[in-house]
């Protein structure tokens, strides 16, 4: 079975940064087959038996504190639930940079979106599917407010990647 997994952060310390080929090393050092990543996303796609996605997670997270000294949050998905959330971007028109889906470990509550209206631009876009929050920024994300209302203690455990990413992941998966 192909999973995708996507590392929250990946920054280790001021100006040091985790390198694809260690991200790689450590997946086949635990068992996973042909991990591959996508540039510098904290991203990779590798095949494994069928497993609960839980416990997935929790192996990836206790290898990359042991390879890198650093604790990091690490939501996997199912490669066919991966295409499925890439076909569910409700802002096709929008800037592959701009639109941004927070991809979450446990789904979001529909109450989320009005939750987070008083952070968001009226020009920004938001939406749910499948639990998680798919966001058009209408610009940089970096420059609006709401970017800073993405947090796990308000939201949970989750990760942002932009719509150029998701196809990526997409893309390399089939």
């Amino acid at each position: 079975m192909i999973y995708v997994a996507l590392l929250h952060s990946i920054v280790l310390a001021p100006g040091r940064r985790v390198v694809m080929s260690d991200l790689r090393d450590m997946a086949k050092n635990i068992g996973y087959r042909d991990p591959r990543t996508l540039v510098s996303t904290g991203n990779i796609v590798f095949e494994a038996d069928a497993l609960p996605l839980a416990g997935i997670e929790a192996r990836l997270e206790a290898a990359f504190k042991a390879r890198f000294g650093k604790p990091v949050d690490i939501i996997v998905r199912e490669g066919t639930d991966w295409l499925k959330l890439a076909k569910s971007n409700p802002f096709l028109d929008g800037e592959g940079s701009q639109v941004i889906v927070r991809v979450m470990r446990k789904p979001l509550d529909p109450a989320t979106i009005e939750a987070l209206r008083p952070y968001a631009d009226p020009r920004q876009r938001l939406a749910l599917t499948g639990g998680d929050l798919w966001i058009d920024f209408a610009g940089k994300p970096s420059e609006w407010k709401l970017l800073s209302a993405l947090t796990t203690k308000r939201m949970g455990v989750g990760t942002l990647r932009n719509w150029n990413t998701v196809r990526g992941l997409a893309e390399m998966i089939g």
